[in-house]
C-alpha cells in the first residue's frame, strides 16, 4: 500500500505563484508515473499534469500549459507542481496520484493510489 500526502496548498492572489508537493511512502516511488489532478466544486476531477518514471515523458492539460511545471525528486519520494500566473479558475482541490505502470498518462483510470488532496484558492 502506498500513501500519498500532499502539501503546499493555500490562498493566493491572481497572477501569483504556488508550489504544491506530494510525498509518497514506500521504496518503489521511482518506478511510478505520477500526476496531479484537480477538482473544482461541482465539477469532475480532471488531469492537470503527469510525469513518467525516470522523467522520460511529461504531459500537461491544455489549460495549464506554459504556466505549470511538474517535476519529481526520486531521492525524496516527492513530486512537485509549480504553479505560476495563477487564475481564479485554477481554484480547486489538487490531488496527487500514482500510476504503478510508470506512465503518468492523463487517463484517470490508470491511477491506483491517491492522496487526500490540498486546497488551492486563487482570489481575483
Amino acid at each position: 500500500q502506498v500513501q500519498l500526502v500532499e502539501s503546499g496548498g493555500g490562498l493566493v492572489q491572481a497572477g501569483g505563484s504556488l508550489r504544491v508537493s506530494c510525498t509518497a511512502s514506500g521504496r518503489s516511488f521511482s518506478t511510478y508515473g505520477m500526476a496531479w489532478f484537480r477538482q473544482a466544486p461541482g465539477k469532475e476531477r480532471v488531469f492537470v499534469s503527469g510525469i513518467s518514471a525516470n522523467d522520460v515523458n511529461i504531459w500537461y492539460g491544455d489549460s495549464v500549459k506554459g504556466r505549470f511545471t511538474i517535476s519529481r525528486d526520486d531521492a525524496k519520494n516527492t513530486v512537485y507542481l509549480q504553479m505560476n500566473s495563477l487564475k481564479p479558475e485554477d481554484t480547486a482541490i489538487y490531488y496527487c496520484a500514482a500510476d504503478v505502470d510508470g506512465l503518468g498518462h492523463r487517463a484517470i483510470v490508470e491511477y491506483t493510489y491517491w492522496g487526500q488532496g490540498t486546497q488551492v484558492t486563487v482570489s481575483s
